[in-house]
């Protein structure tokens, strides 16, 4: 088995006497999809946003391309090349795609923007993502279908060199033939060496794309097992008890990720880092 792109070891997470994450040990495989999947308030966001720096967490190890890392803040995971597509998409309206994909990250000519270059650059993003519905990159965003827009919004986060792509519910609120259309990118984004990261609530979704699936239950990693080795109705079970069979947590209290003194316990499927050289992303940089 290949070493994981990214490798989460022991994470815990408190937000005043509300431990919202304990022990969570997770990975994710370049090339592969991995589906987080969990019940409202198991901890999927939280943990989401633990790996992409807007949380700070309490302890807990960040392991990425076999090297130990510390995340600050955003700009730190970014530099890594991990990129989030939330659910709302944070895309303007009254702004084209190109406008959209570049909105902060503008390319200038001089003192002027460089309007063809970022041109070429979205079109050439879209057409290796075999994005084909889109009729013109300087289509206003407003004018475009729900799948369309997901499709500008994952387009956006591939465009800087990302590794990691997480998606928060990139199918929510998508008719069938939409649907169909971002599962599709989502694979492509995988066969293109990305390791890429799925929150769905949609079980059909999940088994059609993902390599691996990671079910949350109460802020524990219930279970991480390839998706060939479990049935939606077992899925279900992990995601509503935290068990189901023998796969998953095994004691009364459904607690095997914690050993009460904050030291999670491996999972199936996760294996341990090794020792890796430590790299701090924000030392590295101001030394760059």
């Amino acid at each position: 088995m290949t070493a994981p792109l990214l490798e989460i070891r022991n994470l815990n997470k408190s937000f005043g006497p509300v431990q919202v994450l304990r022990g969570i040990n997770f990975v994710a495989h370049a090339g592969e999809v991995t589906a987080l999947v969990g019940d409202n308030g198991a901890g999927k966001s939280t943990l989401v946003k633990c790996i992409g720096g807007t949380y700070l967490p309490d302890s807990g190890d960040f392991f990425f391309d076999g090297r130990q890392v510390f995340v600050h803040g955003p700009r730190d995971a970014a530099s890594l090349g991990i990129e989030i597509v939330y659910q709302d998409l944070a895309l303007c309206d009254n702004l084209d795609i190109v406008q959209n994909m570049f909105l902060g990250r503008e390319r200038k000519r001089g003192f002027v923007l460089d309007e063809g270059g970022m041109e070429q650059k979205a079109a050439e993003t879209l057409t290796r993502l075999a994005v084909r519905t889109v009729k013109s990159v300087r289509q206003q965003v407003s004018s475009l279908s729900g799948g369309q827009r997901q499709t500008v919004a994952i387009a956006k986060a591939v465009l800087w060199n990302s590794r990691l792509v997480i998606l928060d519910e990139p199918t929510a609120a998508l008719g069938v033939a939409q649907t169909a259309q971002v599962l599709e990118l989502v694979r492509t984004l995988a066969d293109n060496g990305h390791a890429v990261v799925i929150i769905s609530h949609n079980m059909n979704d999940v088994f059609a794309v993902a390599d691996r699936i990671a079910a949350m239950y109460l802020g524990q990693m219930a279970a991480l097992v390839p998706a060939t080795e479990v049935t939606h109705q077992q899925v279900v079970e992990l995601i509503t008890a935290g068990r189901s069979g023998n796969i998953g947590m095994a004691d009364s209290n459904l607690d095997l990720t914690d050993d009460g003194a904050g030291n999670g316990a491996p999972l199936a499927g996760i294996e341990p880092p090794g020792t890796p050289g430590k790299v701090d992303i924000k030392k590295s940089g101001d030394e760059a």
